[in-house]
Order: structure tokens, then C-alpha cells, then sequence
């Protein structure tokens, strides 16, 4: 019998409108970010309001053991009582506030209304300590998502809800917004729901992985076991890869390379300003990867790794076919043409070399 975390959450909602329905029955980890992932439409938002209690759906929602809603007792606490942060896409800061009292706000309506320990340690991880006697009038659309998710911890929530908190921003935006987002994935003891439909996104700050469409869940699990499945529509878009946790082992200042050591092996990537020993993420798109029955002989293709075929599904392209890839025990998808299937007469349990074109690092 499976036994679950008593920090799980658990979700389960049923909901009916015209041309659309939500049914789940989620149970996720109560600890990193899960990430609820799906095109526009397929109930990300709809699923968070609801665990928000935003939305009015029946069913149950628990988290570490407290139960925040059960229509069989009929329990259902209101979004004042919930012990959560929300973060929306937009910050919708108060414009007559600045950003200190901005932030001491959530703290009003936090079980420790007195405490400030957190508070603080949200204007640290966040790093606005020199924004705090600003107005939300002079900040950048990043410097305000920020104070809006300080005013989200400054709550003490036993849960962070996140509703696409970086599509209202510019590339620009965002590129200064994640390493922060990447300290509150290190730091945080609390679980995080976050919602999103961008794969990069997903790549860089996912521990579990909900897939979504037409608001039912189609996958849940590991972020690096959705991306490398095949039976998923997912492997099927141009994005489909595979999602890899790695360590910086060295840099190569003349060449400006830093080596990532995974469990299939070195990784050489654009060079990284972190220093070695630092963990991150990489991603491999399925497009990017090719294959070989020899190993690497004067050849550009920096990465080369031995691998062994698990299956070979079709593709939506009618020339093209999708190969799963074991390169000790790390899962690799290529996408080949079909004349390359037949000249290499690739069949399930051969060894070949995946030869990787890109290494994606998320930053």
C-alpha cells in the first residue's frame, strides 16, 4: 500500500460552466515548485483560484493534513482564512502605499500579525531592501512583481500560489525576476503551485509536473519524467525535450565552456558565472538531438553520448519519428526523419551515440 506524505496536498474539484469543466484529482508534494502546465484554456488558472478558494468548485482541498474545504461535512474555509500567498500576473500593488507598508500589508492578515521575521526575509531573498521607501509608480514591472511576491511571504502562508507571474513582462523583465524566483525555489519551506505554459519556465523551476488540457489532468509527476515521455501530447510540440539536473563541474575560460556533469556525462555549454559545484538545470530539446551507430569522430558536435533506444513513436510530422533514449538512466528524446530510422534500421534495446547539437540552461 502506498504511503503519503502527511505535507501532501491534495486536490480534488469538480467544476461545470458553459464549454468548460474542471475535473482533477491531484495529489501533489508538499515541499518545491509544482507547476501546473498547459495551453491557454486548459484550467491552470481555473485549478489555482479554486485551491485559492477564489473559485467555488465542489470537492475537497487539504494541505498537510488541514483541510481548507470538504463539501461531505460541508467544510469550506473563505480565501481570508486561508493561510496562502497569491501572486497574480499583474502585482496590483497599492498605488497610494509604498512599498514597505505595501509588503507590511500581507503581514496584517498573517496568523503573526507581530512577527516580522519573515517579512524580512522576504525583502533579503528579493532583494529590495533599496526599494522600500519607493512608490509603486517608480518601480519597473519587475522591481513590483518582486514587492508583490514579498507582500505574498510577508503573509507567513503555509501555501504560494503563482498565476504566471512573469507574462506580463518584457524579456528584459524576465531575465532579472528568475534567479530571484530560483533563490525562493532554494530557500522557501513552503510549497509552491505555479502556474505557467512556457516549457523554459517549466525546465528551470519545476520539481512536479501537472499537465492540463481541457481541465483535466493528462500527466502528473517528476518535471524530467513528464518531458521525456512519449504517450504525451507534449512530446509531440515543437518544445518537447528532455529536462536534466546537472552540477557544474569546470570552466573552460579559452573557450568560454562550462562542463556540466550529469549522470550520462560532461555536458559543454555556453560558459555559466556561477562557480563549480553550483547545481542547475539543463534542457535538450528533442530537435537537437541526432543520432549515430559510432562514436564521435572528427565531427563540431561537442556532446556526444552513448545511449540505448527504449521506443520509437511516430510523429505528428508524417516524415518524421519520435526515439526515447536511455543514456544511464538519463531520458533523452530525439526527433529524426524516417529515412533516418530506415538507414540506421534503429529498432528498441540497440546502442547508438546521441550526438547533442544544444544544451539548454535556462537562466
Amino acid at each position: 500500500m502506498m504511503v503519503h506524505d502527511t505535507r501532501d496536498i491534495v486536490a480534488c474539484f469538480r467544476l461545470q460552466r458553459r464549454g468548460f469543466g474542471l475535473d482533477v484529482d491531484l495529489r501533489l508534494p508538499g515541499r518545491g515548485v509544482s507547476v501546473l502546465y498547459g495551453a491557454s484554456g486548459s484550467g491552470k488558472t481555473t485549478l489555482l483560484r479554486c485551491m485559492a478558494g477564489l473559485e467555488r468548485a465542489t470537492g475537497r482541498f487539504e494541505i498537510a493534513a488541514q483541510v481548507w474545504q470538504d463539501d461531505r461535512v460541508r467544510r469550506f474555509l473563505p480565501p481570508h482564512r486561508r493561510a496562502l500567498g497569491y501572486v497574480f500576473q499583474e502585482p496590483s500593488l497599492f498605488a497610494h502605499l509604498d512599498v514597505l507598508h505595501n509588503i507590511e500589508y500581507g503581514l496584517r492578515r498573517s496568523e503573526r500579525p507581530h512577527d516580522r521575521s519573515r517579512l524580512d526575509q522576504a525583502v533579503a531573498m528579493l532583494g529590495i531592501g533599496a526599494l522600500l521607501r519607493r512608490w509603486p509608480a517608480q518601480l519597473s514591472g519587475g522591481e513590483q512583481q518582486r514587492v508583490g511576491m514579498a507582500r505574498a511571504l510577508a503573509s507567513w502562508p503555509r501555501l504560494l500560489l503563482m498565476d504566471e507571474p512573469l507574462a506580463a513582462l518584457d524579456e528584459a523583465r524576465k531575465s532579472e525576476i528568475l534567479p530571484y524566483l530560483d533563490t525562493l525555489h532554494r530557500e522557501l519551506a513552503i510549497p509552491v503551485v505555479y502556474v505557467s505554459h512556457a516549457a523554459d519556465e517549466v525546465a528551470r523551476l519545476a520539481d512536479h509536473v501537472v499537465l492540463l488540457d481541457g481541465g483535466r489532468v493528462r500527466a502528473s509527476g517528476p518535471v524530467a519524467e513528464i518531458f521525456s515521455r512519449t504517450d504525451l501530447a507534449l512530446a509531440q510540440r515543437d518544445e518537447a525535450g528532455a529536462v536534466i539536473d546537472a552540477c557544474v563541474e569546470t570552466h573552460d575560460a579559452r573557450w568560454h565552456l562550462s562542463g556540466l556533469r550529469c549522470p550520462a556525462g560532461l555536458l559543454w555549454v555556453r560558459q555559466l558565472e556561477v562557480p563549480p559545484g553550483t547545481p542547475v538545470r539543463a534542457r535538450i530539446a528533442a530537435r537537437d538531438v541526432s543520432l549515430a551507430l559510432q562514436g564521435p569522430r572528427d565531427t563540431s558536435i561537442l556532446n556526444s553520448l552513448p545511449a540505448r533506444v527504449c521506443s520509437l513513436v511516430a510523429d505528428v510530422h508524417p516524415s518524421q519519428v519520435l526515439v526515447q533514449l536511455d543514456a544511464a538512466g538519463v531520458l533523452l528524446l530525439a526527433r529524426i526523419t524516417r529515412r533516418s530510422l530506415d538507414a540506421l534500421a534503429l529498432v528498441p534495446g540497440m546502442q547508438v551515440w546521441a550526438q547533442v547539437k544544444s544544451v539548454a540552461v535556462p537562466r
